[in-house]
């Protein structure tokens, strides 16, 4: 989203905004409805099971999981603003989607720099194997291995929407 935003605002034609729509959507499905709850229900109390030193990093993330889904929500109102009212509406688009960039990559970073490199020294056989299981197994109970489908369609329909480099879409 960010190299599509910074495109627009150095004057470039803006691509079917459906690219953002779906890259929103895969956002929500897969980090916010997925991966961050495994991350809460799994991975950060088998940490904290093991080790304290990184207890007020794990609060962090765990507050940043909550922000996350709202900035989420946010720039899907933003985007629709965007969607009705064209270019008057760009900048403040553009301005969330460069903050949400900015907060997810510092919690990437949060999480690589002190959770996963003190999981790596405190956890056992044992935890890596239930943590192994629980994140490489992405189908959603109620619709099956219908959701690996639904996700890799998803990202078919990004990839193929969205601008060079990015994706295969028409360059901006």
């Amino acid at each position: 989203m960010v190299h599509i935003v910074r495109a627009i605002d150095k004057g470039g034609k803006a691509p079917d905004l459906k690219v953002f729509r779906a890259m929103l959507f895969y956002i929500r499905e897969y980090p916010e409805k997925m991966h961050h709850p495994k991350e809460d229900y799994l991975l950060f109390p088998l940490v904290r099971k093991r080790t304290h030193e990184v207890d007020q990093a794990i609060a962090e993330l765990e507050a940043q999981h909550t922000l996350g889904d709202r900035l989420v929500l946010q720039l899907e109102h933003a985007l629709a603003r965007y969607e009705l009212e064209g270019k008057p509406a760009f900048e403040p688009f553009y301005l969330m989607v460069e903050q949400y960039a900015g907060f997810y990559s510092a919690h990437m970073r949060l999480e690589e720099d002190k959770i996963l490199t003190t999981a790596m020294e405190v956890l056992t056989d044992e935890d890596w194997k239930k943590l192994d299981a629980a994140f490489t197994n992405h189908e959603d109970p109620l619709i099956g291995s219908q959701y690996k489908e639904s996700m890799e369609k998803l990202f078919s329909l990004i990839v193929n929407l969205a601008p060079s480099p990015i994706g295969v879409g028409p360059a901006l």
